[in-house]
């Protein structure tokens, strides 16, 4: 009986031994010799991380790089209307001019630090940056904190914040810009700002390229229902059906009107 109880005992041991060895060795590569950095590690373990929180080390607002409004068409991602999150259907707004609200601001950090953004960018929780629920991707806005005054503009190029009562999430850097970082959200007044359009006919929109003639000229002739402007093929290692060429709200305008009808995806190119 006593030599049973041993044996047994030396197997719990020897079962023990085997667990802390994975334990230990969790961090290890395939090869078994490199163990990974504290940043691959981090990695590994981001999803783990619940509450989110600013950086280890204080940043100074003064040394974060101000955004400066351009224009850009809309991403190929991030920009699906309607779209459900919770039960809840959202409807990306097809023009952000004019745009005007006010309402409570909070802000994302290290959780998300590193990770994709709803266009496919990746966030960087140290420059200005914005998640809305309906401002097309990406737009520029203005955003103003009500309670101390101070502003900053940020580019829109994420969805959220999907807590009730926000309006809007700035990246860590910017809720540094506004002075709301410790507190975590404050009152502010998000405005649109639309970037100016030059003049001269140097556009074109891509809305297809093809290995295949027939399907270019499919659509070519599809396209040329929906508009006056010049619908051609230009034959590269693909053939690609292009508008133009146009002034820059002429693109614009026209490529809001192919995606509404799907046809495309219509890509503004410039020349």
């Amino acid at each position: 009986m006593k030599s049973f109880l041993s044996r047994g005992k030396a197997f719990s041991v020897w079962i023990l031994v085997l667990i802390l060895q994975s334990c230990s060795s969790q961090y290890v590569s395939m090869g078994g010799s490199e163990v990974l950095s504290d940043s691959d590690r981090y990695q590994q373990e981001r999803y783990q991380i619940k509450q989110d929180r600013g950086p280890d080390q204080k940043i100074d607002g003064h040394k974060i790089e101000d955004v400066v409004p351009v224009y850009e068409p809309r991403s190929a991602a991030g920009n699906k209307s309607p779209y459900t999150v919770r039960g809840k259907k959202y409807y990306v707004l097809d023009d952000p001019e004019g745009y005007s609200e006010t309402g409570i601001a909070s802000w994302y950090g290290v959780k998300f630090h590193g990770h994709k953004t709803s266009n496919g960018e990746i966030f960087d929780m140290y420059k200005v940056s914005a998640a809305h629920k309906t401002l097309p991707i990406p737009s520029y806005v203005k955003v103003t904190n009500l309670d101390n005054g101070k502003s900053v503009i940020a580019r829109v190029n994420d969805r959220g914040p999907f807590h009730d009562g926000r309006l809007i999430d700035l990246s860590y850097a910017g809720a540094v810009k506004l002075g709301y970082e410790k507190q975590g959200t404050a009152r502010v007044k998000v405005e649109a700002i639309t970037p100016g359009y030059t003049g001269t006919h140097e556009f074109f929109i891509q809305v297809g390229a093809f290995s295949s003639m027939a399907n270019a000229q499919k659509l070519k002739q599809e396209v040329e229902l929906h508009t006056n402007s010049q619908v051609f093929i230009e034959k590269t290692s693909f053939y690609r059906v292009k508008v133009g060429p146009m002034t820059e709200r002429q693109a614009k305008k026209l490529q809001k009107k192919l995606a509404r009808k799907n046809i495309g995806p219509p890509i503004i190119v410039r020349l």
